[in-house]
């Protein structure tokens, strides 16, 4: 759906960028798990562009796992990042990889040795230590960019060429509906890494810091102030069913059968039985043989049942924003439905309505729609996981450190804190029931 014009500069856009790329980069991995393996693995694709030379994992089997993948030697294969800092550098930039809390040391580290520097999302759990890395990265001057890797999406790429044709006027108000999904909430966010504050991050922040930054892209402007309501509603232990188990294996049939979050029915019954070993099944095992993933749910946290662990993030949540400009936003997070983000964008001409797979742009001039399948062959992007953000995000980084084009990096430090900073307030709101106030 791109016009002539789009194309000849998306053309003369990649002559550019691939006559700019002058050497592989050498890549070290702070972090080997699924974020970790998913970097990683764009190397394995562009051997030509990226090695992975290191890696650090406190884990001996994913460390090694990665390690063996990458040919990295066994002295390069280390149990912590502080390990891996410790040496000169020996390497142009560094994936950090690692849980939501334990961002900031290996960030500032690197920044300080000069590594350009890949940080998976969220930057850090806390207004202070996002400022530190912010201050580091500044200081030292390397290239950086955060995983918010929904800017480089084909769709986004797209809804922004739309809005920058003035095919739907001015923007007013955006409605962003993030649909976790009832099982992926159970997976990641109760039973999981995320399922609890005090080990990673609030839920606005460990899943949705994509979305608020996404929202902000979108409407280019600055976000003067957000409210927010939400709870724990449902995963919590007064709604356990009468009579089950700690543990869905030793569950009464009655009841297994019956809980749609029950972990036998996401990880066997509707994936591994279906020849899915994949994400998340290889989350809890890499033995993801029917009796690997069942000695894991005996005895590993996936197994839990939902109403009986430690978790504490919210399972809904709603934000509402004040752009400048007088123009509006709002955000539904929600574990009770299907996996899926859906958007609507009004202007003062149209609008454009956006799920996983199309848009649909509404013209009132013509009273007309437009649907563009975002599944057709593009060739703007990497193959990759978020609609090709992945790959984008891996492309425009390694474009930036290997010949100083930055101009793909769209989630640099400063915009990258400025998002973050409308989470922050907005969770304030939501803890303080007050509408919060951002200052420039």
């Amino acid at each position: 759906m791109r016009s002539e014009a789009g194309n000849l500069f998306h053309g003369m856009e990649q002559k550019n960028r691939e006559f700019i790329v002058k050497k592989r980069i050498d890549l070290i991995i702070l972090g080997c798990g699924a974020r970790g393996n998913c970097y990683s693995a764009f190397a394995a694709e562009h051997p030509d562009r990226v090695r992975v030379v290191a890696v650090a994992d406190p884990r001996d089997d994913q460390r090694n796992m990665l390690g063996d993948r990458h040919g990295v030697p066994e002295e390069k294969r280390f149990r912590s990042w502080t390990d891996a800092m410790k040496l000169p550098k020996f390497a142009d930039a560094v994936a950090v990889c690692t849980q939501d809390d334990m961002h900031e040391g290996p960030a500032v580290a690197a920044a300080e040795r000069s590594y350009h520097i890949l940080l998976e999302k969220p930057m850090a759990p806390t207004e202070a230590a996002c400022r530190r890395i912010a201050e580091s990265v500044r200081k030292s001057g390397v290239r950086f960019a955060v995983c918010h890797v929904l800017r480089y999406t084909q769709q986004t790429r797209k809804i922004r060429e739309l809005i920058a044709s003035g095919v739907i006027g001015e923007i007013v108000s955006i409605q962003r509906l993030e649909s976790v999904g009832y099982w992926h909430q159970a997976h990641s966010f109760v039973r999981g890494n995320w399922r609890n504050e005090s080990e990673s991050s609030c839920m606005l922040l460990a899943k949705c810091c994509h979305d608020v930054d996404w929202i902000c892209y979108i409407m280019n402007a600055k976000c003067r102030s957000v409210s927010s309501f939400g709870a724990l509603k449902h995963f919590r232990r007064g709604n356990q069913p009468r009579g089950a188990a700690e543990r869905c294996l030793e569950c009464p049939a009655q009841i297994e059968e019956k809980c749609p979050y029950s972990a036998l029915k996401i990880y066997l019954r509707d994936r591994l039985e279906k020849g899915q070993t994949l994400w998340p099944v290889n989350i809890l095992t890499h033995d993801t043989s029917r009796e690997g993933v069942l000695r894991a749910l005996a005895a590993g946290p996936y197994g839990r049942c939902v109403y009986a662990c430690d978790n504490d993030v919210v399972d809904h949540q709603v934000v509402n924003f004040q752009f400048e400009g007088n123009r509006t936003a709002s955000l539904t997070m929600t574990a009770f439905g299907e996996c899926g983000r859906k958007t609507t964008i009004f202007g003062t001409r149209g609008s454009i309505y956006a799920d996983e797979n199309t848009l649909s742009v509404f013209d009132f001039l013509t009273d007309r729609t437009e649907v563009i399948d975002l599944n057709a062959p593009s060739g703007t992007l990497p193959a990759s996981g978020h609609g090709g953000g992945d790959g984008g995000i891996m492309d425009a980084f390694l474009t930036a450190v290997s010949g100083g084009d930055v101009s793909g990096i769209l989630s640099g430090v400063d915009e990258t804190l400025a998002s973050h900073l409308v989470v922050f307030a907005a969770e304030r709101s939501r803890l303080t029931n007050r509408v919060m106030e951002l200052s420039d």
